[in-house]
């Protein structure tokens, strides 16, 4: 068994199947544990979405650099 950690998905998989989690969640019919299961897999993929934004912000905050402020 590797100790690998399972490759992050990039921005755009992340939100597109959040998208699908919301979509299901929103169209009911589930079990609360399947509901349970995908309220958190939506977490999971929230947070994984925030990071590439924060992670984006600080590269373009490194590229303007202190100079560019009004």
């Amino acid at each position: 068994m590797s100790d690998a950690p399972a490759q992050q998905p990039s921005y755009e998989e992340a939100r597109e199947e959040l998208v699908e989690v919301v979509r299901t969640l929103e169209a009911g019919g589930t079990t609360l544990e399947e509901s349970l299961a995908l309220w958190e897999r939506g977490e999971a993929l929230a947070k994984v979405c925030q990071e590439w934004l924060d992670g984006a912000r600080r590269r373009l905050d490194e590229a303007i650099g202190p100079d560019a402020e009004d």
